[in-house]
């Protein structure tokens, strides 16, 4: 299988090209390919000629695309519409990464593929759009708190700070709830969805649900660090407040997995364990 990955400068784009390396796959990082240019986009599909593309190519700054709505909408739905005309152009699958933010967070129970999105924030409205943009034929994977060995993420942060601020307070989050995951084992759930030539929208996270609050005692404990040193604070109480709402409850479910009959991905300890223990070796 030929695979072209946009995206793949970031934390789940490194991740997803080791996954497909028994395939022949081609890494497109933003500075490579802008999604943005629809001459670019149909020019490295018409090149490569990829059987499947794992569109992972996004804006994820959540405030960043409520600041500049427009470059929001242009990288996550727009640059998803000319990925889906290159590829349908070529007969390639596409396999779209979106988000756990397309839901507004007012469930009392987790979210499955089948519910109504309604999300509260640019960035969950954008990466909608860029669903709304695919075919039947498509893979839609929505994910939730991606954490992993690149780029920018919660745990890569948190450890930083703690090593920054010696025993001095660190405040996070506890009314916002969701499920952490880690990107190598979200790359692998995609590769195993794209071969299979699974289409529809599937929830894939690691199971389990925890807060921001939650998560950052862990990741300290697991980092042989105190967790005391980790204090619940409100959204509403964060100083400077943030420019974009985020959902109070973004659990997701992964009925569509569950339910066909295919592997879930690991309960969120095990693997947020093996990945702090990399990062602190």
């Amino acid at each position: 299988m030929r695979v072209l990955v946009t995206g793949a400068g970031g934390q789940l784009g490194r991740e997803l090209l080791d996954a497909f390396q028994p395939h022949t796959v081609l890494g497109a990082a933003r500075k490579e390919l802008d999604v943005t240019d629809r001459d670019a986009v149909m020019q490295a599909c018409t090149t490569f000629r990829p059987d499947a593309v794992v569109h992972a190519g996004a804006w994820t700054d959540v405030d960043g695309c409520q600041t500049d709505p427009d470059r929001a909408w242009a990288v996550n739905a727009l640059g998803t519409r000319h990925v889906a005309e290159a590829a349908r152009l070529v007969g390639a699958r596409v396999c779209y990464v979106s988000t756990d933010y397309v839901f507004d967070g007012t469930a009392d129970r987790p979210y499955t593929e089948w519910d109504e999105p309604n999300p509260l924030s640019v960035y969950g409205r954008s990466k909608l759009g860029g669903e709304r943009e695919l075919g039947p034929d498509a893979t839609i994977v929505r994910t939730s708190w991606l954490c992993g060995r690149h780029g920018r993420n919660m745990v890569r942060t948190l450890l930083r700070l703690a090593g920054e601020t010696g025993a001095g307070r660190l405040a996070f989050v506890d009314d916002q709830h969701g499920c952490p995951t880690v990107a190598a084992d979200l790359a692998g759930a995609v590769r195993a969805l794209v071969v299979a030539r699974r289409p529809g929208v599937f929830h894939v996270t690691n199971q389990g649900a925890t807060t921001w609050f939650g998560l950052a005692r862990a990741v300290l404990e697991m980092a042989g660090l105190d967790p005391e040193r980790v204090e619940p604070v409100s959204t509403d109480a964060l100083r400077p407040p943030r420019p974009a709402r985020r959902p109070c409850y973004s659990v997701l479910d992964n009925t569509a997995l569950r339910l066909g009959g295919l592997p879930l991905l690991a309960d969120w300890h095990e693997p947020i364990e093996r990945l702090v223990k990399e990062l602190t070796a």
